[in-house]
């Protein structure tokens, strides 16, 4: 792993940090490859519940895609076949089985912005701008589309990706993009409440959860009906749900068994 990418773990938490002031976090090959190692570390570790992907630096989260490799001389079909870097991100996140949490305490740009969407939840500082501005350099956010198209209002989608406009934090969290929007001086603490209540959650029934709606979020209706009801019966099955039960009933906190 390349010093692009800082991976640390404390208290069940995995936090993969964003570490390359010199391009503003640019999200080149090897920094993509690096990220993808870290989050299916995070994802093969039993131990850890939630994954954290913030930034080094306050002022950017990341400013997307490596542009200078956009032109480059190398050949189209070497670029093409690196391509595939991005959309494994992005679904790699989607099944992880874990929450992620991006902290954007700076700017989420172009393809950063679908690494921000393609997490379960956005806090952000107030002030933060987020959008896709490949245009004005002459790029359009195709890898990004799908998942703007799938959290952002089609008419909102359409401007953000034609015009290269930003939006801040404040009318991101209007449109339910972001989940919490923070002063500056409040944001660790409130990073650390959210990451803190999730990693208290069963991990087992957490994943299941997490597995689903990602297995059934372009399914039809009866389809993601018909799933959903035997990952329900599944989860009857495990010793959590007894568990969780039992600790409401006892006024205690529940042990979890992860079975």
């Amino acid at each position: 792993m390349t010093t692009t990418i800082r991976y640390e773990v404390r208290d069940a938490i995995a936090t993969i940090t964003l570490d390359d002031p010199a391009t503003r976090n640019a999200l080149g090959d090897a920094t993509l490859d690096d990220l993808l190692d870290a989050i299916a570390k995070a994802g093969d570790d039993d131990n850890i519940r939630v994954v954290v992907l913030r930034s080094a630096d306050p002022k950017v989260f990341s400013s997307g895609g490596n542009l200078k490799a956009f032109a480059d001389d190398r050949p189209v079909i070497e670029k093409y076949a690196g391509l595939d870097r991005f959309p494994r991100l992005y679904k790699m996140l989607g099944r992880l089985g874990k929450p992620v949490v991006c902290a954007a305490e700076g700017d989420v740009l172009a393809g950063a912005f679908g690494l921000a969407l393609a997490c379960d939840f956005i806090v952000a500082v107030d002030g933060v701008r987020f959008g896709c501005p490949e245009i004005n350099v002459g790029v359009f956010p195709f890898m990004i589309s799908a998942l703007i198209y799938r959290s952002v209002p089609r008419a909102k989608a359409n401007e953000l990706m034609m015009t290269g406009e930003l939006i801040d934090a404040e009318e991101a969290r209007r449109m339910d993009i972001v989940n919490r929007v923070v002063p500056q001086d409040h944001f660790e603490a409130e990073l650390a409440a959210l990451v803190e209540r999730l990693s208290t959650r069963s991990p087992l029934l957490m994943r299941l959860g997490k597995n689903a709606l990602d297995a059934t979020r372009d399914m039809s209706f009866d389809d993601a009906l018909g799933y959903l009801q035997s990952q329900l019966a599944l989860a009857f099955a495990t010793e959590d749900i007894r568990e969780g039960v039992a600790a409401l009933k006892e006024k205690r906190e529940p042990q979890w068994k992860g079975r």
